[in-house]
């Protein structure tokens, strides 16, 4: 059984101290001793709120007697007037990015990220979840209740993902879909997003997981060198073509890599041969960089595109060298893999960064952040160039509108 996390020492109240709710589900902290009240924690000096339905088994009624409102466990008859929900409270957001806590680090997994968290009625949209850290996430996420959308390109694989999550947890199947997507044609991204928008009328957390690495020199059925499309120009596609779905409720989460500290791309005048050399002028390692500076940079633009609507975008680093099926192209990052692979993460503590950014509450109203091990730190300089941030946006939507235009003369971006 996986072990939850300890009350965080910082969070836990001093001796004399008690939470309280109130009807509209602010926390308030009680000194039993002194006889005071106030809104804000003791230590942390941060305001909680109870969100959601009580936890399953239980129900609020009213004790006439004691004239108050009382909580009663219907399986084992406890009654209390505390409510249980407190256990779960959650701080109040902050749009100060330094005044949020680290709550996890390296060692933790995604489902300790999610301990506690009712994530029924709310929506991913996952891609590459069929296999490796995307399957973890999808796997977390479904647990809680979220219903997943499996983006992926092979349907038997993502289908047998499906069952061993139904497996786990039966009632999950139901909450589980798999909707066909190849990132390597972006008339593939077309059909899987009008299909999306026919079925959904809104996406909680996009989770832009699937990438390639190590590839030999490949072209996509566009013409476009591999690792740049699929890992970048069809995510960012992907991502305008489900606009209309996302609100200011919805998380979007753009997995990079500490890679992209090594990209090698040009701060002026990049031109599409940066982006997808010609055989003479490519290298897989490189290749991969270059993509992982791009998951940061669309990330960082978007953020400030949508700011005003409230949406929120993180890019992410999940883990250094995680055993997960990206090396499987070639034979020596094999080897180097399972080498290391007692000294890494787990892929469910590789999940946990992307649920980390995608449901936690702290984040809310804070975007264009960089994340590594559940905390925000500093992407490369060159990530947060502003003019390569706009270049990229721009040479990535020209590309789509010539690839597109010239299957399809009548087709205009946008």
């Amino acid at each position: 059984m996986m072990s939850l996390p300890d009350t965080d020492s910082e969070d836990e109240l001093p001796p004399g101290w008690e939470e309280r709710a109130t009807e509209d589900g602010t926390v308030c902290y009680v000194n039993q001793q002194g006889k005071t009240s106030q809104w804000t924690h003791p230590r942390t000096g941060r305001s909680k709120r109870i969100t959601g339905h009580l936890p399953l088994g239980w129900e609020k009624y009213y004790d006439e007697d004691g004239k108050r409102f009382m909580f009663l466990n219907k399986e084992t008859q406890q009654r209390t007037n505390v409510d249980p929900r407190l256990a779960f409270a959650v701080e109040e957001p902050t749009q100060n990015v330094a005044q949020v806590r680290q709550r996890f680090d390296s060692c933790s997994t995604a489902l300790q990220v999610l301990h506690g968290k009712d994530l029924h009625g709310r929506t991913a949209l996952i891609t590459g979840s069929n296999c490796g850290i995307g399957f973890e996430t999808a796997r977390s996420l479904a647990q809680h209740g979220c219903e997943i959308i499996f983006a992926c390109r092979n349907r038997t694989s993502a289908e047998a993902a499906i069952e061993r999550i139904a497996q786990e947890r039966p009632a999950a199947r139901a909450r589980c879909r798999f909707v066909s997507l190849d990132l390597s044609s972006l008339r593939s991204v077309q059909r899987f997003a009008r299909e999306v928008r026919q079925s959904l009328s809104h996406i909680d957390y996009v989770i832009l997981n699937a990438g390639v690495f190590a590839l030999p020199y490949t072209k996509t059925e566009d013409g476009l060198e591999t690792t740049f499309q699929v890992s970048h120009l069809s995510h960012f596609y992907l991502t305008l073509q489900l606009e209309t779905l996302f609100d200011y409720k919805t998380r979007i989460v753009v997995l990079s890599s500490e890679s992209h500290r090594f990209a090698n791309l040009p701060v002026e005048n990049l031109a599409v041969h940066h982006l997808s050399p010609p055989p003479e002028k490519y290298w897989s390692m490189m290749a991969y960089n270059n993509a992982k500076l791009c998951n940061v940079l669309f990330a960082q633009e978007l953020a400030q595109r949508w700011k005003q609507r409230g949406i929120s975008v993180f890019s992410l680093h999940p883990g250094n060298m995680v055993s997960t099926d990206l090396s499987r192209n070639y034979w020596f990052y094999r080897l180097l893999f399972a080498l290391v692979r007692p000294f890494t993460k787990s892929l469910q503590q590789a999940a946990a960064t992307s649920v980390y950014c995608a449901t936690a509450n702290e984040l809310t109203g804070l975007s264009g952040l960089y994340f590594n091990n559940c905390f925000f730190c500093e992407p490369s300089k060159l990530s947060k160039s502003a003019s390569l941030q706009q270049q990229l946006w721009q040479l990535s939507e020209n590309l789509i509108s010539e690839l597109l235009a010239e299957e399809d003369p009548s087709y205009a971006a946008g």
